[in-house]
């Protein structure tokens, strides 16, 4: 009786955190008994993760924007635009992948430091200013497509980063056949990494005697984050394994978790979401935050244009159209705070996933392009409701 209790009060303390895991379980669930299990099939949950990766990385991006109570609207057709050069530069100019991808991540930090200076030097809104960069660049890709139309990459290292997957282990082919080994090894070392990481930060906060979930809940945590990783990796591994695109996407939420968890940086950040005047008679300098956060953002959507591009093996010229939305959607859906200063960008990933998995699944179902706008704007406004009234009931 008491675990049940200590269960209840742990969900009721973090909601916020446990809820959009709760609906992405919901949501799959769901879908998989409606399409009576295509849905949860290893080639649909491998096309899931990669028409995630590009939503995902810009998602984690938009958090951080969000977090210091700004927006973002830019980015959408800025990673379409950075795409398209990214195909120039591979097919007209003849540049190498190595040269091309930099130049390319180099372009969007520029970007993103341009949409920030109106923002960070002259106060203007950040959705005036990022409004007007969506215009600019929308102008920009369609000048750069305007002779060509869709431009083709024929280059095959670009285009594996969209569509490829990483090699399994040679020479093991007697041992669990058409399993993928090397992703099944990765996900068994995630889930050892997850559990030694959870405990030690249990330790630390014993230490400095912090509460701590109770044992039998945190011990139930750690079976079912454990299952949650297994099962998806064993899903994986039983189709061509990791993507490329999913290990990239991972690799950034890995660097970003650290990075605002782990880092003066991160706690600067959270600190100026909270409250910007505070902040800045704290000592930390609001404008370079501000330029550092648009320039993570500018980075990230040079990322998403990559991906994008790469999967589609081309550059169209209406690459990036409403990416931004997605983006924002997800964000949202991952726990972010309208209001600033709240947010997770493992959170993000898990809201771009439920957005593209209600896309999959209502796809699946053959569910109208029109209803399907309309349950995914219901699902954004349930998040924001939820939200909100997450906040009130902490008053």
């Amino acid at each position: 009786m008491e675990f049940f209790q200590d269960l209840e009060k742990v969900l009721r303390q973090n909601i916020r955190e446990y809820g959009m895991f709760i609906a992405l379980f919901v949501i799959m669930a769901i879908f998989t008994y409606t399409t009576e299990g295509v849905f949860i099939s290893s080639r649909n949950i491998s096309n899931l993760l990669n028409q995630t990766g590009y939503i995902a990385v810009l998602a984690v991006g938009m958090t951080l924007v969000i977090v210091i109570r700004h927006i973002d609207l830019s980015v959408g057709f800025l990673a379409g635009f950075l795409g398209a050069v990214a195909a120039i530069a591979l097919v007209f100019w003849k540049l190498p992948v190595w040269m091309v991808i930099p130049m390319v991540l180099g372009m969007g930090v520029i970007a993103g430091l341009i949409t920030a200076f109106p923002v960070a030097q002259l106060k203007i809104p950040s959705f005036v200013a990022s409004l007007a960069g969506w215009l600019i660049y929308r102008g920009a890709l369609l000048l750069s497509t305007m002779g060509t139309g869709t431009i083709i990459i024929p280059d095959d290292a670009f285009n594996a980063i969209g569509n490829g997957f990483i090699p399994d282990i040679p020479g093991l082919d007697f041992f669990l056949p058409k399993v993928h080994k090397l992703t099944l090894l990765l996900g068994l070392l995630a889930i050892v990494l997850f559990i030694f990481s959870e405990i030690r930060s249990r330790r630390k906060k014993q230490e400095y005697n912090f509460e701590v979930l109770p044992l039998e809940i945190f011990i139930l945590k750690l079976v079912f984050l454990s299952v949650l990783v297994g099962g998806i990796t064993w899903v994986l591994a039983g189709y061509n394994g990791l993507s490329w695109t999913v290990v990239i996407m991972l690799i950034v939420v890995a660097v970003y978790h650290f990075v605002t968890t782990q880092t003066v940086l991160g706690r600067h950040i959270y600190a100026v979401g909270g409250n910007p005047e505070a902040a800045e008679l704290s000592g930390i300098n609001v404008k370079n935050i501000t330029y550092v956060v648009f320039g993570s953002m500018g980075l990230l959507s040079a990322l998403s244009g990559i991906l994008f591009t790469s999967r589609l093996q081309s550059a169209t010229t209406t690459a990036g159209t409403l990416f931004e939305l997605d983006a924002i959607a997800a964000a949202y859906v991952g726990g972010v705070s309208a209001a600033g200063g709240v947010g997770k960008v493992t959170g993000s990933i898990i809201g771009a996933l439920v957005m593209t998995s209600l896309t999959s699944g209502m796809n699946l179902m053959g569910i109208d392009i029109s209803l399907q706008y309309i349950v995914r704007g219901a699902v954004l406004v349930a998040a924001v409701i939820f939200d909100v009234t997450t906040r009130t009931s902490r008053k």
